[in-house]
């Protein structure tokens, strides 16, 4: 029972339970926006896209919801997808008060790349989610067998320390595999510090809460990356550098810059991806996405390609092709159905950034341009 009659009443009688489905029902317009494509696919795939975000919704402000007794959830993965998720990341979240303290307890692992953020704000409310605090695993003390500890408050730490602030609400913890099938990802697990108390039971005002706050993330969310989906439509095919202040405000991970764009195809062209040298970095990779930026289904078709699994050109430079049918290009990456969408570079830990090329090539033509490098600068 809620201290609130209101609440609870609204919860007995049904009333929450229909405005939260009103909510919903609102956030269905963001698939149907002029700028978006209206092919079957699309909209199938952007409906799904709004049951996708309600999952992932749910999991983050009903579920896992209690700063109190945090645990990890995963925000992204292969059937739950924002903002061009990465195929080769596992993403982890915690939910915190930036007035507690945490602890993160776990096992390195051989993932390549690991690293730890706390936010503040969300896509259900201002449509950011800022760093208050990050840590690099490069810099992260482990002992013998590879266990660490790594403490999340506002007061410094000698080591292993990750800044928060009054208005913290969450850590992400990304984890980068170059190859998912030869490297083990680290194993971990999330504690509020000072308390052994237990949760208490479900409450009429925790579940309006979370239902108000769900919805207004699968609102929230999906209007983002509309926005920016159409903001790429001027650039089609191309790749240039994203503002990268923007892709930080929203959460994006301090090491890495990134380009983002859209791309259209007719069924006899080739879009050529060429970057004339691939830079001394951590790791990059490029993935192709649908329009709602979700990345394509990586668990059965070749969307996404990085130092690992792509094969470099002979000057140190790197070719990627995007295709409907196979091109007979070593770095060949499908549509897997589609005729648009959007897609995503990343340089993570670079030295230099490199720009990429991009060019529309009949596929008739594809085999003589690469073979003279006639690529258009």
């Amino acid at each position: 029972m809620s201290q609130n009659k209101d609440i609870d009443d609204a919860v007995v009688s049904g009333q929450a339970w229909e405005a939260f489905c009103d909510r919903l029902k609102q956030a269905g317009q963001q698939i149907l926006r002029a700028e978006a494509p209206d092919t079957p696919l699309d909209r199938a795939e952007g409906y799904r896209y709004l049951t996708r975000l309600l999952r992932i919704g749910l999991e983050m402000h009903l579920e896992f919801a209690d700063p109190d007794f945090p645990g990890f959830f995963a925000p992204s993965h292969e059937t739950g997808k924002i903002g061009a998720d990465n195929p080769d990341n596992l993403y982890l979240m915690g939910r915190l008060n930036g007035c507690n303290e945490y602890i993160i307890r776990g096992q390195r692992g051989t993932v390549p790349y690991l690293s730890f953020g706390t936010q503040k704000g969300g896509y259900e409310t201002n449509g950011k989610m800022e760093q208050t605090g990050f840590l690099d695993a490069r810099d992260l003390e482990l002992d013998a067998d590879g266990n660490f500890e790594v403490v999340l408050s506002q007061t410094p730490r000698p080591r292993n320390w990750v800044r928060l602030e009054p208005e913290s609400n969450a850590v992400i913890v990304r984890q980068t595999f170059l190859d998912r099938k030869a490297e083990r990802p680290a194993q971990m697990s999330i504690a509020r510090l000072g308390s052994d108390a237990a949760p208490q039971p479900l409450s009429t005002e925790r579940l309006m809460t979370g239902l108000t706050r769900t919805a207004d993330f699968v609102e929230g969310t999906a209007r983002l990356f509309a926005n920016w989906a159409q903001s790429y439509l001027p650039h089609s095919n191309a790749l240039p550098p994203s503002d990268q202040a923007l892709c930080q405000s929203v959460g994006g991970d301090p090491n890495i810059v990134y380009y983002h764009s859209h791309w259209r195809l007719a069924p006899d062209e080739a879009l050529v991806i060429h970057v004339p040298r691939v830079p001394e970095c951590r790791f990059w990779n490029l993935q192709i996405n649908n329009y709602w930026m979700e990345s394509l289904d990586y668990r059965y078709h070749r969307i996404c390609l990085n130092q690992h699994s792509a094969r470099l050109d002979t000057d140190g430079g790197v070719t990627m092709v995007l295709a409907h049918t196979d091109p007979g290009h070593p770095n060949w990456l499908q549509t897997a159905g589609h005729d648009s969408g959007t897609m995503c570079l990343r340089w993570v830990g670079a030295d230099v950034q490199v720009d990429p090329l991009t060019q529309i090539i009949k596929l008739n033509d594809l085999e003589q341009t690469l073979s003279t490098k006639a690529l258009a600068a």
